[in-house]
């Protein structure tokens, strides 16, 4: 099992995902923070980066933060 601490910035002008240590991602989403859009599309990013599947991610903390931990 992975587990990564996230910095998600939600409302930004391009999807992407920046590995700023070992287990530490800062991952940029269009989607606003309105009724789990951000949180969808985290694990949607995630996934595509991560090449797992999206029902093997879980946001095990920070649901309602901009820092998350996710685990695979």
């Amino acid at each position: 099992m992975a587990k990564f601490l996230v910095n998600v910035k939600p409302g930004s002008s391009q999807e992407k995902v920046v590995e700023t240590n070992s287990n530490e991602l800062t991952v940029y989403l269009r989607a606003k923070p309105h009724d789990g859009e951000a949180n969808t599309a985290l694990i949607k990013l995630l996934s595509k980066y991560f090449g797992v599947p999206k029902t093997t991610i879980k946001i095990s903390h920070g649901l309602k933060s901009h820092h998350k931990t996710v685990e695979f």
